[in-house]
């Protein structure tokens, strides 16, 4: 593995915030500074982490930054079920976001338990 962008969890990360700043694209205008930034700011944040912790050159480093990128996904998770909740998110695309967020947060928690052993 040469890079960060050679990890298949940054991949579907990356994907993730494609599909999540097109979903949230169509949020009502009051949510701007609402529930639209705050998912944008939460996948760019799963994102940036798992690209940060892999360029660190401890292991403890790496486990933190990774551990920070599952509790963003945790937190995208959590704003989905919001958004679906108040309308903002039809119910088939809350569930294939969360899918795809479930794999990731699945995907870094064997990465974090793996760099353990």
């Amino acid at each position: 593995m040469k890079t960060h962008k050679d990890l298949t969890v940054w991949q579907k990360a990356m994907e993730l915030v494609m599909e999540v700043y097109k979903a949230t694209k169509m949020f009502p205008r009051e949510e701007i500074f609402g529930l639209t930034s705050q998912k944008r700011r939460a996948v760019v944040s799963i994102l940036s982490n798992i690209a940060e912790g892999y360029g660190r050159l401890h292991q403890r480093e790496t486990e933190n930054f990774l551990s920070i990128a599952l509790g963003s996904a945790c937190e995208l998770e959590t704003q989905l079920i919001l958004s679906k909740d108040l309308g903002y998110i039809s119910l088939d695309e809350v569930e294939q976001l969360t899918i795809e967020v479930q794999n990731i947060i699945k995907m870094l928690a064997a990465l974090i338990k793996s760099l353990g052993k």
